[in-house]
């Protein structure tokens, strides 16, 4: 065991050596090797960061709540064709649903915040305006389900709704734009949007994003969804009072189960009525989307998965290049190496030690290229991550595939040539000039 472990240190040494020997020589061979494992740390240490990013933000809304949709994330990747042909749904599928339902704590509505066309407009307050935002109308219950923060005042509640009052939420955007500038205290304020007057009730603070990007997602304003059908739509009354036979193209309906309440159970509920509504037959398909926090994780993880299988399939490419450069290097190097191949095996090593040398000598080349993209990948990681905040994640593993991938590398590359320097012929090497 000993011996053995003398051999394995003195291989280690001679292999340190020609690397130091042949600096230029190793560098450009193990070029490829760096590469790819720059690649797949440094991306992975993103594409981890972006998920976990991603899921911490899905997670923060309601995870038991159902949305109801006339197509959605679940509909990804169907016959778009066949999606458009999907009748709209109608305030009156929510007013079904609310009466016809014992599982459901509520039933809200979002008038064009569904797939569709969206509502924009700028809104003022005295000589200061915004750029357009999205105007959507939602029930009392959007904040409770959501979840979005709130930086000042509150949410309309069901008489607001009701009476279909001119009350806003702002979004954060508009905020910054009209109130925080001067310092003005925005609730019981009287802004413009678009050419209706409304008054502020309540400010969201700002809303997380996935990756920490800037996308928009606090440009809009909310007004009770009566309200918007007044203004920018159809003329309707609370829902499950008044008349609600008309139909919006742009509008989702979001419910949350009762406590007690498996969410499969209140999705069969709810599944039960609209497919009653519809008129759909046993063996015809939803002509609906109901949409989970699952289904937007399932979605993110077939992205992801895709997203990762390609960037190993580009990275592996970069190190098969480095491979070749590792064999030829070995290659080169046993025919230098010849006479030298041949006093050792004259003073008794035998053919499995040779092919051990070798093949250590290969390992430990690409495992210096390994470490090398380990540390540019992860440095990689942490300047976008400094430069942008962008979150980023280095799971300890990474390292430990980049390592593996980049041993595994030398020792696949590197057994021909081992193979070779092993089987050369003892007295024919120590001729070799």
């Amino acid at each position: 065991m000993a011996l053995r472990l003398a051999l394995f240190w003195e291989v280690i040494a001679m292999a340190a050596d020609t690397v130091r020997t042949n600096k230029m020589r190793s560098a450009l061979t193990v070029l490829g090797v760096v590469i790819g494992i720059t690649s797949i740390v440094g991306m992975t240490a993103l594409i981890r960061g972006f998920d976990q990013s991603l899921r911490e933000l899905i997670s923060q809304s309601g995870p038991d709540i159902i949305y109801i949709q006339r197509f959605g994330v679940s509909s990804f990747g169907s016959n778009l064709r066949e999606l458009l042909k999907r009748p709209d749904l109608t305030l009156s599928d929510a007013r079904a649903i609310e009466q016809q339902t014992t599982t459901l704590q509520y039933v809200d509505l979002e008038l064009g915040a569904g797939p569709g066309p969206v509502t924009q407009r700028r809104v003022f307050y005295h000589d200061l305006k915004t750029k357009s935002l999205i105007v959507f109308g939602t029930g009392e219950n959007f904040a409770e389900g959501t979840r979005i923060p709130f930086l000042t005042g509150r949410y309309f509640t069901g008489t607001d709704v009701q009476y279909r009052k001119n009350v806003c939420v702002l979004g954060n955007t508009a905020y910054k734009l009209l109130f925080e500038p001067s310092g003005t205290d925005p609730i019981g304020k009287m802004v413009r949007v678009g050419a209706e007057r409304f008054e502020v009730v309540g400010v969201f603070d700002k809303r997380p994003s996935p990756g920490g990007f800037n996308l928009n997602q606090d440009d809009f304003v909310a007004v009770p969804y009566t309200t918007y059908s007044r203004v920018w739509g159809l003329r309707v009354g609370r829902f499950g009072r008044g008349n609600m036979n008309g139909a919006i193209t742009n509008i989702m309906i979001s419910v949350l189960p009762r406590q007690g309440v498996s969410r499969a159970t209140a999705m069969a509920d709810v599944e039960r009525v609209m497919r009653i509504r519809h008129g759909l037959k046993l063996d015809e398909p939803n002509d609906f989307d109901l949409t989970t926090q699952d289904s937007f994780l399932k979605l993110w993880d077939s992205i992801s998965q895709g997203t990762f299988l390609a960037l190993v399939v580009i990275s592996s490419i970069a190190l098969m290049v480095g491979g070749i450069g590792v064999m030829a290097i070995m290659s080169i190097s046993v025919t230098e190496r010849t006479r030298e191949i041949g006093v050792r095996k004259a003073l008794g090593a035998r053919r499995a030690e040779i092919l051990f040398q070798f093949l250590m000598e290969a390992a430990f080349l690409t495992m210096v290229g390994g470490i090398i993209g380990i540390a540019l990948g992860a440095g990689i990681g942490w300047t976008v991550h400094l430069a942008s905040g962008f979150p980023i994640s280095l799971p300890w593993w990474s390292f430990a595939i980049g390592l593996g991938f980049s041993a595994s590398v030398g020792v696949f590359f590197g057994m021909y040539p081992a193979f070779k320097a092993s089987r050369l012929d003892p007295i024919e090497a120590l001729r070799y000039e």
